[in-house]
């Protein structure tokens, strides 16, 4: 498994690095990168749910903005997480090994459930374009994150579901900080 340096020495890492902790505890994303550069350059954390709870206010403060622009930034960073019980064959590439452990249960199956969250997926993407449905798994099985993916679908609130989104990523974030750095 990956490990990450301690927090109080990122403000010092050449870029590249910094970018690649960033896909570490997230996922890989251009905006995500633009984002939170000039933070990691220009600030010393003193643990790793600090820098999670300034990538979360960032994000937070975009998705209150009324700017296109932010929007569009925004919906870069959310999309960039893979779909939930994504095959290991479909764009492994867009697959960290991280997000591979974490949904290996996912994986796992009937294959009628497994068709059911690809529908579940599907219809998800429709609902909200340009968003990807998060949740942290943390061991919850398949059939309990179906029922949350359903709810969150007819609840149609694409402001409520951003919250969410947000919340759940940097809830795995700060999982992964923790099991990288025991912390």
């Amino acid at each position: 498994m990956a490990s990450i340096p301690p927090p109080s020495t990122i403000k010092d890492l050449p870029q590249e690095q910094q970018l690649q902790i960033l896909d570490t505890l997230f996922e890989s994303s251009p905006e995500l990168h633009t984002l939170m550069a000039p933070v990691l350059s220009g600030q010393t954390f003193s643990s790793y749910s600090s820098l999670i709870d300034a990538v979360e206010g960032r994000m937070s403060a975009l998705s209150a903005a009324n700017s296109p622009t932010d929007r569009d930034i925004l919906v870069g960073i959310l999309g960039s997480h893979p779909r939930l019980g994504q095959p290991k064959t479909a764009a492994p590439e867009h697959l960290s090994e991280l997000s591979k452990k974490e949904q290996a249960q996912l994986n796992t199956g009937a294959e009628e459930q497994a068709e059911k969250l690809r529908a579940l997926n599907a219809e998800y993407e429709e609902k909200f374009p340009g968003l990807r449905f998060v949740t942290f798994v943390n061991g919850r099985g398949r059939d309990v994150i179906m029922e949350e993916m359903r709810a969150r679908i007819d609840r149609d609130d694409s402001d409520r579901e951003i919250k969410e989104i947000i919340k759940a990523m940097c809830d795995i974030a700060k999982d992964r900080a923790r099991k990288l750095r025991q912390e």
